[in-house]
């Protein structure tokens, strides 16, 4: 009779731990982009943790298409850029806040963690934290353009009709602060924002004179320094650690008032239904080994702290070169557009373009 009631609370305990392992080891739906949740960390995650990984890859449009679509389910992660966050969720509510108190602040680089819960902020609550995250700024032949530092010594006389930059919005704000002007800080006052894109506007019709082609495509950029009919422009940091692993001379250069940063992020879909493994995934890939298996397969750096030590040698060498600490806190994130702000832009691009 001992022995069979032994044998039943045994069976009992054993259900019982089978329920709980069930209850604990969710099923963690991700919407992510390519790259950010390779294979061998899914691997390592679900060996780790007892968590499984449901992956489902796409983009900023797509991502905010099937959270409004839902009202926030169907996901327990998703990853969009951070302007793509307090619009939507103003508009749509497809989010939850973030309980910081389940984040390991301390892997992330402070001024990453601190810019990305200022401008996802709705109604005092934040709703996202960064993960992957680049920047576009000065890509230089140092050889033949030692002297560009920021964004307006490309109309330096020294490289006068070898220089090259988009008419796209990030030579705007760019121009503006390296003239000693906060666009950014501008967003809430159009008035102001207008006053700024004007004289960013005189400035590069001034300068235009001295620009060799506004180039349109990465593959015309990549091929115009290569040439060396280029030696200075504005382009992404990957396309200058591109450059600089066939030519040393060339490399990427965070501009002296500031590269211009976009973080991908991550937040929790509204009607999510995994948190606790949700925040399992976040504070394991922004461990920084585990961070670095992130950046080789997406080409991106992370908003790990101190992951770069981990990195390919070459990589490192290239990212430590262009970032000291100072060059990452100085980047000038990317916040939400405003409405209306896009046409003052589209005015000022298009009379920068006409202007003879």
């Amino acid at each position: 009779m001992k022995k069979q009631t032994l044998t039943i609370s045994t069976a009992v305990t054993f259900a019982l731990m089978g329920v709980a392992t069930s209850t604990s080891a969710d099923t963690l739906r991700l919407l992510t982009w390519g790259g950010y949740a390779p294979e061998e960390v899914v691997a390592k995650f679900e060996a780790e943790t007892g968590h499984t990984v449901e992956v489902t890859k796409s983009n900023n449009e797509e991502m905010i298409a099937k959270l409004r679509a839902t009202g926030g389910g169907g996901f327990d992660l998703a990853q969009p850029s951070q302007d793509r966050i307090a619009g939507p969720q103003q508009e749509f509510g497809i989010y939850k806040p973030i309980d910081l108190s389940k984040i390991d602040a301390a892997q992330f680089i402070p001024s990453m963690m601190e810019a990305t819960k200022l401008n996802t902020t709705v109604d005092g609550a934040v709703y996202a934290v960064p993960h992957v995250w680049g920047t576009s700024g000065l890509v230089v032949d140092t050889k033949n353009a030692g002297t560009v530092k920021d964004y307006t010594d490309l109309c330096s006389g020294d490289v006068a009709g070898k220089v090259s930059y988009r008419l796209k919005r990030p030579t705007l704000i760019g121009f503006a602060y390296a003239m000693g002007l906060d666009p950014f800080a501008a967003y809430g006052d159009e008035a102001a924002y207008s006053d700024i894109m004007s004289q960013v506007e005189a400035k590069l019709i001034e300068c235009k004179a001295g620009v060799k082609t506004y180039w349109g495509g990465g593959d015309e950029l990549m091929g115009l320094m290569r040439s060396g009919e280029v030696v200075a422009s504005m382009a992404w940091d990957t396309g200058g650690w591109k450059l600089n692993a066939d030519n040393p001379d060339i490399t990427f250069v965070a501009p002296a008032s500031g590269a211009l940063g976009w973080v991908d992020t991550f937040v929790l879909p509204a009607k999510g239904k995994a948190d606790d493994a949700a925040y399992a995934w976040i504070n394991f890939v922004m461990q920084p080994e585990v961070a670095a298996m992130i950046t080789a397969a997406a080409g991106n750096f992370t908003a790990a702290q101190g992951a770069d030590a981990f990195a390919a040698d070459d990589l490192k060498a290239r990212y430590q070169a262009s970032f000291p600490p100072e060059a990452i806190d100085n980047i000038k994130w990317y916040p939400p557009v405003p409405a209306g702000l896009e046409a003052i832009e589209g005015g000022v691009l298009d009379r920068v373009k006409a202007a003879n």
